[in-house]
């Protein structure tokens, strides 16, 4: 089976982030592979990850990355493919590190920047599935159909509960 989706994190702390978004692409019967791509600790890996994006079959590539967190930018500098890059939440600045690392690329690099943390996660899953449904009707259907079960899910009133 082809993975259509990577996402890839810069440690093992950020997967606690980074779920949200495999869960999303769960829900919506997206293949993908998570794995562990470290900008600075295994540039290595980052180098070959990107590089063999393509050719491996992969459309969107979603990164997770906290404090520095250069690893979505590095990848948009390695691929053709579209990245997704998510803030990850530090203790240090509450992810506003990340969100300034992330967004802040240099023109010919761009990195689509999803909120901080796991809302960030979540919503990269369905701008992914977004992207691959533009080739996909029966994606498309099914993530019309997420949409609208979670607009139903909104009570018209608010309750005392």
């Amino acid at each position: 089976m082809a993975i259509d989706v990577g996402i890839i994190m810069g440690s093992q702390s950020d997967w606690t982030t980074m779920k949200e978004a495999a869960a999303i692409l769960d829900d919506l019967g997206i293949t993908y592979e998570a794995k562990i791509v470290s900008a600075h600790r295994t540039p290595d890996r980052l180098w070959t990850y990107g590089k063999t994006a393509t050719e491996r079959g992969l459309k969107v590539i979603i990164a997770g990355a906290g404090g520095a967190a250069h690893l979505p930018g590095m990848m948009a500098s390695k691929t053709r493919l579209p990245v997704i890059g998510v803030p990850v939440q530090t203790k240090a600045l509450s992810g506003v590190d990340s969100l300034y690392s992330i967004v802040q690329m240099p023109k010919g690099f761009p990195v689509a920047t999803m909120a901080i943390g796991a809302a960030g996660a979540a919503n990269a899953g369905l701008m992914a599935a977004g992207i691959l449904a533009l080739a996909d009707p029966a994606l498309a259907a099914r993530l019309q159909a997420w949409r609208d079960a979670l607009s139903a899910s909104i009570p018209e009133e608010p309750s005392d509960d």
